[in-house]
This record gives C-alpha cells, sequence and structure tokens, in this order.
C-alpha cells in the first residue's frame, strides 16, 4: 500500500501494546504504527520524530524469545516486527495512547 505518511508496506503485522493487540503497517517505525491506531491522537504528543527529544522511548520484547531481556529503544527509530511486544511506555505515550488502549480487548488467556 502506498500513503505519504507511512513507507510502502504490503501487509499488517500484529504487535501488542502494553497487552493489547493491534495490526500496523509493516516497514515502519513504531511512532509511524502507534499513529497508525491513534492517529487523532499521536500528533498531539511532544515528539519530535527524529531522536532529540527522548519522548517516545519504548521497552519491548520480541514474541518466540521469552528468555531475551527486554530492550529499550526509540519509537521513532525502531521498526515494528510481527510479534512485538511493547511493554513500556513513556508518560507522553501513555497519555496520546491512553483512548486505544482502554477501548482495545486484551487476548484471552487460554484455558
Amino acid at each position: 500500500m502506498n500513503d505519504t505518511l507511512y513507507r510502502n508496506f504490503e501487509k499488517l503485522v500484529e504487535i501488542a501494546i502494553r497487552g493489547k493487540k493491534f495490526q500496523v503497517p509493516e516497514n515502519n517505525t513504531c511512532l509511524r504504527a502507534f499513529q497508525y491506531v491513534s492517529p487523532e491522537t499521536i500528533p498531539y504528543g511532544r515528539f519530535c520524530w527524529n531522536q532529540e527529544c527522548q519522548l517516545c522511548r519504548v521497552t519491548y520484547k520480541l514474541e518466540g524469545q521469552p528468555d531475551s531481556a527486554a530492550r529499550p529503544v526509540l519509537a521513532c527509530k525502531v521498526l515494528v516486527a510481527e510479534g512485538m511486544q511493547i511493554i513500556e511506555l513513556t508518560d507522553e505515550l501513555k497519555w496520546t495512547l491512553s483512548g486505544v488502549l482502554k477501548t482495545a480487548s486484551a487476548p484471552s488467556s487460554p484455558g
């Protein structure tokens, strides 16, 4: 798909943000993926989009690598990946994503 806001992508990948699952465009940064799931609120954040402000810091793990250490990164610099589990967000991201995180359904537990 071609859109001027997002890098070219052919499919959506599934990520989890604080336990809530979302479909987002592949080949895009986490911050763009956040904007995809919440287009009305991310622009109101004080993000610089070029790693200067540090307001988009997240911590993530990859599904299928349960023993790997959680990685702190800047959402404006790291690309989303299938099964990415974003476990920590800055206060700025919590605020701008609060609406979608409240309304998204958490994955059901097996059993």
